[in-house]
């Protein structure tokens, strides 16, 4: 079993910045690659983010490209999202997941993870 807890969520202007960070335990972080995913009220939940293994790639969804950046210290089991220039229709419950499968590939689609955090609340205001 693979416990995913994030932290780092809040209230935060728009324009300003935030750090999440994903911190793993139980059975091993890695090899797999990790992803970032988000949910605002109404909405159904949103690839955001993800990066292998190793860090040596990662991907982003087209709404937060140039704005977000995902990176990971394996020795630390932790994987973080770094969010910049936020904007009011960033905010949501972020969510931290393990991808299943193959760890040199990155997934953008939820049933390509198996493991989910409980999520952490980001809010924007204007």
């Amino acid at each position: 079993q693979v416990q995913l807890v994030e932290s780092g969520g809040g209230l935060v202007q728009a324009g300003n910045s935030l750090r999440l960070s994903c911190a793993a335990s139980g059975r091993t972080f890695s090899p797999y690659s990790m992803g970032w995913f988000r949910q605002a009220p109404g909405k159904d939940r949103e690839f955001v983010a993800a990066i292998t293994w190793s860090g040596g790639s990662t991907y982003y969804a087209d709404s937060v490209k140039g704005r977000f950046t995902i990176s990971r210290d394996n020795a630390k089991n932790t994987v973080y999202l770094q969010m910049n220039s936020l904007k009011p229709e960033d905010a949501a419950v972020y969510y931290c997941a393990r991808k299943g499968g193959s760890y040199t590939r990155l997934g953008t689609r939820e049933y390509e993870y198996d493991y989910w955090g409980q999520g952490t609340q980001v809010t924007v205001s204007s």
